[in-house]
């Protein structure tokens, strides 16, 4: 880290520099004078008013050599320090010089005495001088600022060097406003790198506290990234404006810095800082350096709006992440190579989570493609073996292998065709195989991803579920085919019984985790297929009702029992309904039981999804009897606890009865007109109007079926019927015939139908057997019966109940 004994290497650089005292660093802010120190003329008085009347004088003879011996006069007598209640005039006479410097050179030495009094502690006679000159102070320090655009290397410097010290006076500087005025300087010192440094070392100082605000608004952080690649020799200038980058990052507003910073110019110029210092960054400070442009990336790459792929950045980042598992020929990565050291170690990391960053942007997936990033994570998904690119540690290769996995699970879905292009579906299975063997494996578990992962392969398991599972969500019917093929319906409840037979109540927190995943993956891949959901079948079954008996105390005990009951209501719906045997299997076992169980619980969030299964269950016969026989608590049934559901319902909706239990409140609603009323009166009639509807339409399709029965038995209302017809079409016809136009005859010869048909049929006689041979009355009925065999009986009158469910052929 930066120094104040690294400050003088700076300052050194400029030749002709006076010596400086000890830092500033290490003497007091402000000093306080006791009486002893005024009666040794410590604080001595001084007409200052007279000095300033002298330096606002001109044209006299010999009035230079005058006013420079006032001031140096001004500067023995505060050589001790400058008091607060005099800074105002003192900065005064300072100003004055610093504006005769351009015609009176000399007047530099005077101003330069004066800004090196202002690196001595400011002097008070009472402890309230502090707010006393508050003011003044701050007034007096934002000054400086003003003087950096005097042309003078040594006058700069001395005016940063000054700004070293802390407490009081940068509080003071935060209130005139003094960084504002040195980020604007900035551009006043474009070639001249000691006096840049300077500045940037006080900005550096500014930058840890509120004044992060004012330099923001100075437009501070595009000022200084886009000239992080400036030449500097030194190697301070892109250590000191990292540093302010970070600290604007962390002590004002990140969405501002984000903004200032989304623009090809400071892209551009982070891209080459990071690729130099990736490719030819050797130290222990090049590569921390190098991790830390690589987070500010990764911080302005999170708004979609900064130009990271039309700077060429993101394409360069994707090969930096991937060049050491996928051969890469390209120049920038040829003969490099990650050493196992800490700093590479987090570099490899860093690069997985901007991959995550960046794969958020869509434009992006095609150079993920391009960069075989989905063959470069995989190679972390295999069971540990001895590493021949980097010879990372045991406790390294873990952390990357589940950062790789946690990374899969992001870009999985969004290259699919790639992800089974690289057998995808098997790698997992087959890693998930090695998870649940006995494999001997030491599993450090000492980093976020190994949360609760110590020396089991939980980690490994929960992440590789969690990247199975954003795969079959994504309801690709190819990718889950493969699945259920390979398998993985058997293997999910497999692991899952594996689980259950092995309770771990140190872990208990990722088991349910991994056992929500578990059924999540098994209704995505069962939902709407009743084959999957009979592979489900009754072993599914059971690991659905060992979670439903779980003791309900445990729902409130905040470790995930929740959610894994809200993927398992789900399971219920997607991997059994549907499926009788399923269906038939879970009443035996007293499902429906379970269900009633958790309705009683009375917990609002479940209940919405417990009912929908209900009413889903009672298209099944067997349910009803289930229902009917099940008992709460106090003898409680099934019918008392609906009620009560609904009267709880009502409650909560403010529902209001009188004593008699009518609902009162219907009408009692505020600013309704007259019309509204009577909107209202028809609303309540709602259900009376769609019941007259239904009957309507009823009546309708009766009457529609009434006619064609006529037209098929009887002749002259077959003739009406096609009379009408035919007038129907004529109608329609344009009469106007064009010329040369084609007449095509609306009649089929030879046709005896009276509906519209497509393909022409053959149909043979009705077989006597249906019809009961010669000798029954062949006049035929409609009577709504079903056909056990035998004669159709006469009947003296038809009456049509309803509209058939399928038409007659003809």
């Amino acid at each position: 880290m930066w120094t104040e004994e690294a400050g003088a290497t700076a300052e050194a650089q400029e030749s002709g520099i006076r010596n400086k005292s000890s830092s500033s660093s290490q003497i007091p802010v402000v000093g306080v004078v006791t009486e002893d120190d005024e009666a040794q003329d410590v604080f001595k008085p001084m007409d200052l008013n007279r000095v300033i009347k002298l330096l606002e004088e001109t044209d006299k003879d010999g009035l230079e050599e005058k006013q420079l011996k006032f001031v140096k006069k001004l500067v023995q007598c505060y050589q001790n320090g400058l008091p607060l209640r005099d800074l105002a005039q003192i900065f005064k006479i300072l100003n004055l010089c610093s504006g005769k410097i351009k015609n009176q050179p000399r007047f530099i030495e005077s101003a330069y005495d004066i800004i090196k009094l202002c690196g001595l502690p400011f002097l008070k006679k009472k402890v309230s001088d502090e707010i006393t000159y508050a003011e003044d102070t701050a007034n007096s320090i934002a000054l400086l600022g003003d003087l950096m655009k005097i042309p003078s290397s040594e006058l700069r410097i001395q005016i940063c060097y000054q700004q070293a010290s802390s407490s009081y006076k940068i509080q003071m500087a935060e209130v005139g406003g003094l960084a504002k005025t040195m980020v604007q300087s900035m551009t006043l010192l474009e070639n001249q790198l000691v006096e840049k440094l300077w500045v940037l070392k006080v900005l550096q100082h500014l930058s840890t506290s509120v004044n992060c605000t004012i330099m923001m608004k100075a437009q501070a952080a595009s000022g200084i990234c886009t000239h992080l690649n400036d030449p500097d020799p030194s190697g301070q200038l892109l250590f000191r404006s990292s540093e302010i980058l970070w600290n604007l990052l962390e002590k004002s507003s990140k969405e501002e810095v984000i903004q200032q910073l989304s623009n090809l110019e400071c892209l551009l110029a982070l891209k080459e800082v990071f690729k130099n210092l990736f490719m030819r960054g050797f130290s222990h400070y090049d590569r921390q350096l190098r991790n830390d442009i690589l987070v500010i990336t990764t911080i302005i790459a999170q708004n979609p709006e900064a130009p990271m792929i039309e700077c060429g950045f993101t394409k360069d980042l994707i090969l930096f992440a991937t060049f050491n598992e996928v051969k890469s020929q390209n120049l920038l990565v040829k003969g490099l190579k990650l050493s196992n050291s800490y700093e590479d170690f987090e570099l490899k990391k860093l690069l997985f989570n901007v991959i995550v960053i960046l794969c958020k942007d869509l434009p992006t997936v095609q150079l993920l493609i391009d960069g075989k990033v989905i063959l470069a994570l995989f190679t972390y998904v295999k069971k540990p073996e001895k590493q021949k690119i980097i010879d990372w540690s045991a406790a390294q290769h873990e952390e990357l292998q589940l950062h790789a996995i946690a990374t899969l699970s992001s870009v999985a879905p969004l290259l699919i065709e790639e992800y089974m292009s690289c057998q995808g579906n098997a790698r997992v299975l087959a890693f998930l195989e090695w998870c649940e063997s006995e494999d001997p494996f030491f599993s450090h578990g000492n980093s976020f991803h190994g949360t609760g992962g110590r020396g089991n392969k939980f980690a490994q398991m929960r992440y590789s579920l969690r990247l199975l599972r954003a795969v079959v969500y994504l309801e690709d019917e190819t990718v889950n085919k493969d699945l259920c093929e390979k398998g993985t319906i058997q293997q999910m409840i497999g692991i899952f019984k594996n689980i259950i037979s092995k309770p771990n109540e140190k872990e208990e927190a990722i088991v349910l985790e991994i056992q929500s995943d578990i059924l999540l993956i098994l209704s995505g891949l069962c939902e709407n297929h009743i084959q999957r959901k009979e592979i489900f079948g009754t072993e599914g079954v059971d690991i659905v009702l060992h979670v439903m008996k779980t003791d309900p105390r445990k729902l409130q005990s905040g470790l995930g029992y929740n959610v894994l009951l809200f993927s398992t209501l789900d399971s219920i719906w997607c991997c059994i309904l549907g499926c009788y045997p399923s269906e038939d299997y879970f009443l035996e076992k007293e499902g429906i039981f379970l269900l009633l169980d958790l309705l009683a619980l009375n917990q609002k969030k479940f209940c919405n999804l417990i009912l929908g299964i209900m009413v889903e269950f009672c298209d099944n016969p067997k349910t009803a009897a289930h229902v009917n026989a099940w008992q709460g608590k106090k003898d409680q049934t099934a019918a008392s606890l609906l009620i009560k559901l609904w009267r709880k319902e009502e409650k909560e909706l403010g529902v209001k009865r009188d004593k008699n239990g009518k609902i009162i409140d219907f009408e009692n609603l505020p600013g309704l007109s007259a019309e509204d009323f009577v909107t209202l009166c028809i609303i309540h009639r709602y259900l009376d109007f769609k019941i007259q509807a239904t009957h309507k339409q009823r009546e309708l399709a009766n009457k529609s079926w009434e006619d064609f029965l006529a037209r098929t038995s009887n002749a002259k209302t077959l003739k009406k019927a096609k009379s009408l017809q035919e007038k129907a079409i004529e109608a329609s016809r344009y009469h106007k015939r064009p010329q040369n136009a084609i007449f095509h005859q609306t009649h089929i010869k030879g046709l005896n139908t009276t509906v519209p048909s497509g393909g022409v049929v053959t149909v043979e006689s009705t077989p006597a057997r249906l019809v009961g041979g010669p000798l029954v009355d062949t006049d035929i009925a409609l009577k709504k019966l079903p056909i056990r065999g035998g004669a159709l009986q006469r009947v003296k009158a038809v009456k049509i109940v309803d509209a058939p469910k399928k038409s007659i052929p003809t």
